[in-house]
């Protein structure tokens, strides 16, 4: 029997939209974005992630279906180039949380995870019995050549990866591209991790932020995706009047789409942690389990005081 309150898997989902100068409001039991341009509906039910650029008026409302429906939204600068707030993701299950918790707090396995992230990166390199030193060493020079070779493809100048958060105007056009680029990514890996059920602050090579978790997996794809990415965007838009922001836009969503990064994200955090893919998530509320310390975990809305009266 199907289950209606199951939301359409992460892997299914279109990635992102970004949306900036529109009124976004429930009409029905659909969300549209209202513009001078005129009406357009927006499929939140089949999305990961709805992105709130500058000039963005949303209704409580269009929130509450935005919500119900599994779909992430996230407030940003214009082009993406900030993130400053995120709503709710679609579980309500804590057990991939826990796990995550687990092996973040466990020295030894945060090591093993660690180490498993770069493995991904190494997939055709023998990386058994290295160091961490060392697998960052490995992944700085692969992440220079990367840049390089980007550089090379794209007939782009490129010198080093240089920006100044507090002082946006004096990078160049291929670095702006860059961090415009890895904005998006960022989104949409927020949007994924928060939609599975883990943290976006327990970090294992990242620490100390409350995004560590976002870098870590986005770091795992940006050498296929927004360099490349970025550094084609600055090739097509040679004039003043181009729009880079758009550029990288459109080349990031072709990126993203050809990596199936979707389908990949919760596989890859299932394999890093050790832990089973789930993307089934029921968008319903569920009684949670009480903790116990002898038998770890008991039914919750009872009432123990009477016997085991439902509360």
């Amino acid at each position: 029997m199907k289950n209606y309150q199951e939301l359409p898997k992460l892997g299914d989902s279109i990635s992102y939209l970004y949306i900036e100068h529109a009124v976004i409001e429930q009409n029905d039991t659909a969300i549209i974005a209202i513009q001078k341009e005129g009406k357009t509906p927006i499929p939140i039910a089949a999305m990961t992630c709805l992105l709130l650029g500058p000039g963005t008026r949303i209704t409580h409302a269009a929130i509450r279906a935005i919500c119900d429906n599994g779909c992430m939204a996230i407030w940003c600068g214009e082009n993406v180039g900030r993130f400053y707030a995120s709503g709710m993701g679609e579980t309500r299950s804590a057990k991939n949380l826990l796990r995550q918790a687990k092996a973040c707090m466990e020295e030894e396995e945060h090591l093993n995870v660690a180490k498993r992230m770069y493995q991904i990166r190494f997939s055709h390199t023998k990386t058994d019995g290295l160091s961490l030193q060392q697998l960052r060493g490995m992944e700085g020079i692969r992440v220079r050549k990367a840049y390089e070779l980007a550089a090379q493809s794209a007939g782009v100048t490129w010198h080093k990866r240089t920006y100044k958060t507090d002082d946006w105007d004096t990078a160049d056009r291929i670095n702006k591209a860059l961090s415009e680029a890895n904005a998006l990514l960022y989104g949409l890996c927020h949007a994924a991790i928060v939609s599975l059920g883990y943290s976006p602050g327990l970090g294992f090579v990242h620490t100390g932020k409350q995004l560590s978790f976002v870098y870590d997996i986005a770091d795992l794809y940006k050498v296929e995706t927004t360099i490349p990415a970025a550094f084609s965007a600055v090739k097509e838009t040679v004039r003043l009047t181009d729009d880079l922001g758009r550029a990288v836009r459109v080349q990031c969503r072709t990126a993203f789409a050809n990596a199936r990064l979707l389908s990949r994200i919760p596989k890859d955090i299932a394999w890093i942690l050790q832990g089973e893919e789930t993307e089934t998530q029921d968008n319903h509320t569920a009684v949670g389990n009480l903790w116990d310390d002898e038998a770890g975990g008991i039914a919750g809305g009872v009432n123990y005081g009477e016997g085991e009266e439902k509360v």
